[in-house]
């Protein structure tokens, strides 16, 4: 059994999810990322504190097996971070169902199943942790090329406030963190040229506040963390 405490990572190969896991890994926590590839392990990660797990967000018993796995090994898991997501421009009167299925299933349902999948160790652990990453646009529509990506987030963005009722009396406590432009490959995309990279929110800050976040005690739970590179609407 592990001694660290153990974070099971959504969307840890590159990015965000990637920061995450170095960040939590100069904490001292055990990172168990998911990953549809396992070969795929990000650069600057301590082997010693790592484990992986071929997972895939659109595998509806994925999570179930990915959580056994982790306590047949571990004994705990302490903190689930949600950080796979997926990005499209598509119309929101014009994309297929199969596409809106898609988007739904990575960006809402999985996360809610390996929320429902850690559930029990979580409440054990006295005081875990979920992370869900939402967006900006979890918050509001900017344009209509992000407005089926939005409905998607605000979903995420909900299903964190639920988890949050749903563990508080456990001493779990869930927060959405809602980036705007972030200088990855899905930042860059949903840029389209209109923002160089060095002028969005770095990866590194936003696994910054992850951390800071998921270190708070019981007593000060942060629903939501709201992060942009710029002025934005109501944010």
């Amino acid at each position: 059994m592990t001694d660290s405490p153990v974070m099971m990572l959504t969307g840890g190969s590159r990015g965000i999810g990637a920061e995450i896991a170095r960040a939590a890994q100069a904490l001292g926590w055990h990172v168990s990322l998911g990953l549809r590839d396992p070969a795929r392990v990000p650069e600057g990660l301590d082997p010693a504190l790592l484990d992986t797990f071929a997972y895939d967000a659109t595998v509806r018993d994925a999570e179930a097996a990915w959580a056994g796995a982790v306590m047949a090994q571990h004994g705990r898991i302490d903190a689930i971070v949600a950080s796979a997501g997926l990005f499209t421009s598509s119309s929101i009167v014009e994309a297929p169902e199969a596409e809106v299925d898609t988007l739904l299933e990575v960006n809402l349902r999985a996360p809610r199943r390996l929320a429902m999948a850690s559930w029990d160790a979580l409440k054990a652990a006295g005081r875990g942790r979920v992370i869900i990453l939402g967006s900006l646009s979890g918050k509001r529509v900017a344009s209509a090329g992000s407005g089926l990506y939005s409905v998607s987030k605000f979903a995420a963005v909900g299903l964190a406030h639920a988890l949050r009722y749903e563990g508080w009396d456990h001493g779990i406590r869930a927060t959405a963190v809602c980036p705007g432009l972030v200088a990855t490959d899905m930042g860059e995309t949903a840029a389209a040229g209109s923002r160089a990279a060095q002028q969005m929110t770095q990866p590194e800050e936003v696994a910054h506040l992850v951390m800071e976040a998921i270190g708070l005690s019981n007593t000060a739970s942060v629903p939501e963390i709201h992060i942009n590179c710029r002025t934005d609407g109501i944010f």
